[in-house]
């Protein structure tokens, strides 16, 4: 199998197909070995990872420091690193990357400006995994989303895939669509309010790799067709205009009724938080795989943390 060569993870484009299978299939061999002794335990224990976040984060950061201790590895982390890191003194984020390199091997960050995790990377002579970067990408979650999809079908070629909400400012959507663009015949719906929809950028990625897509307002016209619903929450915090967000807020909310219109063997996915976009009664269908989609995380992190870290 390919040797896997990338020094940095910024964004979902970095990966064709051959680097997916790699990755997926360190993931499997993750999965397993959590279930059974494992035989990772100890690989990175003179390892440090650098976990900085300047943005919230529960599933993101939990599962990469989870990741990096399953693996034996070291964390240090500050969970708020906007105003409890010299950021809030006015350092640049070059600065700081730079001085974090003397104190690990390997750097996860979240921060609120888009391409920001290259810019890091450019300073970096340790790898950095972009874990969310304002309204661009978040290639790790695009990672995690594609193996449940994979997981749930042996396959990703041929699906109909409805991403649904935010999906001008939902960086998890952008990501996923690029990966994508990787398989044969998948078309994708964009289920979103005007002020919402996703972005001319994506548009023309997949068109130029030949992607069936269509922008659609009504969720019912889509649900019958599709295999996998991806729904989003309408993110308050990306809103300049508090009117835009009035008007998007509350517009897709997939019932329990609603969801009786999909097919027995579609899933319903969600990157998480939900806000009331999937009420709780929907958990218990069999179709839901949010929870499991989260747990896939940590084997896709773990699976990174070490591909990245193992030939160091």
């Amino acid at each position: 199998m390919r040797r896997f060569d990338l020094k940095h993870v910024c964004e979902a484009q970095q990966f064709d197909r051959e680097l997916l299978d790699v990755v997926f299939h360190t993931a499997d061999a993750m999965k397993a070995a959590l279930a059974g002794q494992n035989p990772y335990a100890r690989v990175l224990e003179n390892k440090i990872m650098a976990s900085v976040f300047y943005e919230p984060s529960t599933r993101t950061r939990f599962s990469f420091e989870s990741a990096m201790t399953r693996l034996g590895g070291k964390i240090i982390t500050t969970e708020n690193a906007k105003e409890f890191s010299s950021a809030a003194k006015g350092e640049s984020l070059y600065d700081s990357t730079r001085v974090i390199n003397g104190y690990a091997d390997i750097i996860v960050m979240r921060h609120h400006e888009a391409g920001s995790a290259k810019r890091a990377a450019e300073a970096s002579d340790i790898p950095v995994i972009n874990a969310g970067d304002g309204a661009g990408q978040h290639p790790t979650q695009a990672l995690l989303d594609l193996y449940t999809i994979q997981d749930n079908f042996q396959g990703i070629s041929g699906l109909k895939i409805a991403m649904v909400g935010d999906l001008k400012y939902g960086r998890t959507v952008r990501s996923l669509s690029y990966l994508l663009a990787k398989y044969d015949d998948v078309r994708i719906s964009f289920v979103s309010p005007p002020v919402c929809s996703m972005e001319d950028d994506i548009k023309e990625y997949l068109d130029k790799h030949q992607v069936g897509w269509e922008a659609q307002e009504e969720l019912e016209q889509v649900l019958p067709n599709a295999d996998c619903v991806y729904m989003t929450r309408i993110q308050k915090e990306r809103f300049v205009n508090p009117e835009e967000y009035k008007n998007a807020v509350g517009k897709y909310i997939l019932t329990y009724e609603k969801v009786q219109m999909m097919k027995p063997e579609a899933i319903i996915m969600h990157p998480l938080p939900r806000v009331n976009e999937i009420p709780k009664e929907v958990d218990g269908d069999p179709r839901a795989r949010y929870f499991e989609q989260a747990q896939n995380g940590l084997y896709i992190r773990m699976a990174l943390l070490y591909l990245l870290l193992q030939d160091e």
